[in-house]
């Protein structure tokens, strides 16, 4: 077949029978499946990240990899599983609870779909998750040659009657757990009779040190007043992505 034909064709093949069996039938189609014509022609089938095409792109395979595995890598980030995949560690005063949107004394989240959020109480409260990045289809070569950005949100807030502190860190670690980067911003206080309105925080990781392997997230807080109860920071809809 003609070498358009087959750029055609295998931009329709799933990405991994491409890489572990196509290309090991014969030096014509290994050749043609490493031609960045194929890869661009699939990210065009699958929409991805159309405002990108007038970006110089320098290698149109890995960018595909890297928009197909493109998600959340934070499980349960809206409290739906109530705290499943969380470790929840310091969990004092009256411990970690999750509460329906908007809660006593709170404000609507910005977006409808995010319908739950988790809150602290009087004793600090701290939860996080430990990613394993080879787990989540990310591997050592792709991480330490390419280094793809690597971008973390979160989202707080406080009740309108109670002020709080918020803390955030985030831990690009090694394979045996050494911290290579580090994103510890200082904690946040909110006031008492604040306007309760939800705030975004972000960050990304540019250039960072070969060798990432795992990511640590670690937020919460607790409340100013010492109220029994659960008057703290207020978290959801948190995320961590690997960006294209």
């Amino acid at each position: 077949l003609p070498e358009d034909v087959l750029v055609e064709l295998f931009s329709l093949v799933p990405a991994r029978e491409l890489i572990c069996n196509c290309r090991l039938v014969c030096v014509l189609w290994r050749d043609v499946i490493n031609l960045a014509t194929v890869w661009k022609r699939k990210c065009q089938r699958e929409g991805f990240n159309h405002e990108k095409w007038d970006k110089t792109i320098q290698d149109w395979k890995i960018f595909y990899f890297l928009c197909s595995l493109k998600k959340n890598l934070l499980k349960n980030p809206c409290a739906e599983e109530s705290f499943q995949f969380w470790n929840l560690k310091p969990n004092e005063g009256d411990k970690w609870k999750v509460e329906d949107l908007p809660g006593h004394h709170g404000r609507d989240f910005p977006s409808p779909q995010v319908r739950k959020y988790f809150v602290t109480s009087y004793g600090k409260c701290l939860k996080s998750q430990l990613i394993n990045l080879k787990e989540e289809g990310y591997w050592d070569q792709l991480m330490d040659e390419i280094r793809p950005d690597i971008m973390v949100k979160d989202w707080y807030a406080a009740r309108f009657d109670c002020g709080c502190c918020y803390e955030l860190s985030v831990q690009l670690l090694s394979a045996d757990y050494i911290v290579l980067h580090e994103f510890r911003p200082e904690p946040v206080v909110i006031e008492q009779w604040s306007d309760a309105e939800w705030r975004e925080i972000s960050y990304t990781f540019h250039n960072y040190k070969a060798g990432v392997r795992h990511i640590l997230f670690k937020h919460g807080g607790q409340d100013t007043q010492f109220w029994a109860g659960w008057y703290g920071c207020r978290v959801t809809n948190s995320s961590i992505t690997i960006e294209p």
